[in-house]
């Protein structure tokens, strides 16, 4: 891209040009707009959106927020018969910086102007005329019903994302990068601060939208093109550029919330058998294992890394798709999608990390997961990080071994100082079986002692169970791994835990 577009695509995001004069401009774009932007972004000081805004719209809450609605026959390519359709969300709230929307088409890019009358208002005195922005987007399509346009994904707040397959309801989010999550010093929120929406030909399934990120410690150039249906599918291509080395950086960073389960309800009253967006973090290494690591709510702030080079995938799952697992007619528990990251390309050495934050309710979101670069990145240099992800029912891919379908943890009844553990495994390996089976289960702890190992066929579940007590003796934290196995070796994928008091 010419210095010259570069410099009117600065001028598009604020950085060099007044407002006023961006209302009608429009430029060239291509493929290499949004990174070139970004990595001359990332050579100069940071400088954050605009968060004033008029005085109605302080200080707002949750109600007054949600009280201005986008109107359906506003949407950007509404009418049109392209397959998708894009709202706009107002500021205020939680969401007081202005984001930069552009529509490209043929080639050219032109800023989306707001219009109050793009939303409707409960009380008169939120309508604004001022040009305030925008907040954010919502794509819709007809991902359940042809004809009927539906919301299936979202970017609002910070870096911030989220979306549903056919038939699901919101859940986790992703984010386009974590920096220092969990840090006691603090995190730092990159900010998606603009964004460019090619505008799809007539009959395509799928619609492009770029987006760059900013913040103190980087700037970053996104192009996601996104398929929606029966699993809802974003390639993602991304390039980095730190203003500063960045010691923690989170790649493909997933948030979710786990409230309580039947591994872990301590302190927790409450009538439901569970309530989570996710239940344990898959991955699949790049030696060929399986893990399954189900997710907890700690006393304390907790931090797993799981070393590893070139992976697979890896992604926060929920395998409990039956009402009666949640047993919850608002929230939906059971419709939540799960999210799967796919690495494309050489990803080379790092760790996919969990970290788990206690929560009193399930209001917050507590649970972190992404990929972290073994090396630490380097101020003025390109990073390229390209994967897919997968929002849907269950990870892409099928796998011939035995899965975790349940882990219940309690106090053993002899001493309350041991807990008892239940796994239940489900899945091909018990399809057709031998007369006489032979399975067990090879255990290891890293403190404590593991005894009393039982291992049986259940028939409601189609499945086997496991049961064994854990005694954890002085030790403050110890790490479980468990797997079933048969006279010919491992059947199933490897159960993994962190156990603490």
């Amino acid at each position: 891209m010419k210095a010259g577009t570069a410099l009117s695509a600065l001028s598009a995001v604020g950085i060099a040009a007044p407002r006023a004069a961006r209302a009608t401009q429009s430029s060239n774009f291509d493929s290499n707009t949004v990174r070139t932007l970004a990595h001359q972004l990332s050579q100069q000081a940071y400088q954050p959106p605009s968060q004033s805004l008029p005085a109605p719209l302080r200080n707002l809450n949750f109600d007054q927020y949600n009280s201005m609605a986008y109107r359906p026959e506003q949407a950007l390519w509404h009418g049109e018969n392209l397959g998708f359709e894009v709202e706009f969300f107002p500021r205020g709230y939680l969401y007081a910086p202005r984001i930069d929307m552009n529509e490209v088409i043929d080639g050219q890019s032109r800023p989306i102007a707001f219009s109050p009358d793009m939303f409707t208002y409960n009380d008169p005195a939120l309508r604004v005329n001022d040009d305030i922005g925008f907040a954010g987007l919502r794509l819709r399509a007809p991902i359940n019903t042809p004809g009927v346009m539906e919301e299936f994904c979202v970017f609002l707040g910070a870096s911030y994302f989220r979306a549903v397959a056919k038939g699901q309801t919101y859940g986790l989010s992703a984010r386009g990068f974590a920096n220092g999550t969990g840090d006691p010093t603090g995190e730092e929120f990159a900010l998606f601060r603009a964004f460019w929406l090619e505008k799809p030909k007539a009959g395509v399934d799928s619609v492009v939208l770029h987006a760059l990120l900013d913040s103190p410690s980087l700037t970053g150039a996104f192009r996601f093109t996104i398929r929606p249906g029966e699993t809802t599918v974003f390639d993602v291509q991304s390039s980095l550029y730190p203003r500063k080395a960045i010691a923690e950086s989170g790649i493909a960073p997933l948030t979710g919330m786990f409230y309580f389960d039947a591994n872990d309800r301590a302190r927790v009253d409450d009538w439901r058998p569970a309530a989570h967006d996710s239940e344990g973090l898959s991955m699949w290494t790049g030696s060929g294992q399986q893990l399954w690591r189900p997710l907890r709510n700690p006393r304390d702030l907790q931090f797993s890394a799981f070393t590893d080079v070139r992976p697979h995938g890896f992604g926060l799952m929920q395998r409990k798709r039956a009402f009666t697992d949640f047993e919850d007619v608002a929230l939906n528990y059971e419709k939540r999608p799960s999210l799967w990251i796919e690495p494309i390309g050489d990803w080379g050495a790092g760790a996919v990390d969990l970290v788990e934050i206690p929560t009193p309710n399930e209001v917050n979101d507590n649970i972190v997961s992404f990929w972290r670069p073994q090396e630490p990145l380097a101020a003025g240099r390109e990073y390229v990080f390209t994967y897919r992800m997968y929002w849907g029912w269950d990870t892409p891919w099928p796998t011939k071994l035995a899965r975790i379908a349940a882990t219940r943890v309690g106090d053993a009844t002899d001493d309350s100082h041991t807990r008892f553990f239940d796994l239940d495994f489900v899945g091909t390996p018990f399809e057709k079986l031998p007369d006489n089976p032979h399975f067990h289960l090879q255990c290891r702890a890293s403190a404590g002692e593991i005894r009393n190992v039982v291992v049986e066929p259940v028939t409601p579940i189609h499945g086997w169970r496991s049961t064994f007590e854990f005694a954890p003796g002085d030790a403050k934290v110890a790490e479980l791994n468990c797997v079933l196995a048969d006279d010919n070796g491992p059947v199933s994928e490897e159960w993994v835990y962190r156990w603490t008091p």
